[in-house]
């Protein structure tokens, strides 16, 4: 579900780094955690996202709790993660600060989705964006009218 603005649903492109940009995230174990921890942070929906070995892309929008601030969400799933992290070597895991884009239309979503999507290709890999099994989508997030 997502909160509306004047005629519109707000999506945000999220990009978040692993500490130091380390190859730390793509594995299955890792990918299965970060998901949880979107799970257990319901304050605001996932939609579309790539886990990179040393980034994550996720497209989010703003859940039944109208205000909760994005920031405070992305805290609180990184915390989840690295409060259950398997490798305790690999500690801090997350760089403290994230970006974040506001999409505008349906077009947006589509067009940073693709080009999110052959990050994996782009980064030599795998040959098709298909193949890289940390991606995914746990949730439908549009544009409606109000």
């Amino acid at each position: 579900m997502t909160v509306s603005v004047g005629n519109l649903s707000v999506i945000l492109h999220i990009t978040v780094c692993a500490f130091q940009r380390r190859r730390i995230l793509a594995s299955n174990e890792i990918h299965n955690l970060i998901v949880d921890a979107w799970i257990h942070a319901p304050e605001w929906t996932v939609g579309r996202y790539v886990v990179m070995p040393d980034h994550v892309h996720l497209f989010a929008a703003e859940n039944e709790l109208e205000g909760y601030p994005l920031g405070q969400w992305v805290g609180k799933w990184k915390a989840h993660v690295s409060r259950l992290w398997p490798f305790e070597k690999d500690q801090p895991i997350w760089q403290r600060s994230f970006w974040d884009h506001q999409l505008r239309n349906g077009d947006s979503y589509d067009v940073k989705w693709l080009y999110v999507r052959n990050n994996p290709v782009r980064h030599g890999l795998v040959s098709r964006s298909d193949d890289w099994p940390f991606q995914g989508s746990l949730n439908d997030l549009w544009w409606h009218d109000v």
